[in-house]
């Protein structure tokens, strides 16, 4: 099993920065790629970033691109989320996921969130 610890959410004003920590804990050998998920109330969750843990290639998505950029640190078995320009619309509970692919399809381990709130 794996374990996810997401930290570093807040409430910040529009145009300020944010750097989200997720600490991964357990069996993190079996870990292919990382991600981070957002949901705001009433709404869907999306994939906003998502990184490999060997190689480090990342993708983002659209909304985020050139605003948000995911990280790791591999003796911290730690993945960031660092987050610039921010808009009323990225507030969401951010969370931190992470793929087995022995597991199937998809994202298996989730952490609990971190609320990020971006004010106008």
């Amino acid at each position: 099993q794996v374990q996810l610890v997401e930290s570093g959410g807040g409430l910040v004003q529009a145009g300020d920065s944010l750097r989200l920590s997720c600490a991964a804990s357990g069996r993190t050998a079996s870990i292919y790629a990382m991600g981070w998920f957002r949901q705001a109330p009433g709404k869907e969750r999306n994939l906003v970033a998502r990184i490999n843990w060997s190689d480090a290639d990342t993708s983002y998505a659209d909304s985020v691109k050139g605003r948000f950029t995911i990280s790791k640190d591999n003796a911290k078995s730690t993945v960031y989320l660092e987050m610039n320009t921010l808009k009323p619309e990225d507030t969401a509970v951010y969370y931190c996921a992470a793929d087995d692919p022995r597991n199937g399809v998809g994202f298996d381990y989730w952490g609990r969130g971190t609320q990020v709130t971006v004010s106008s």
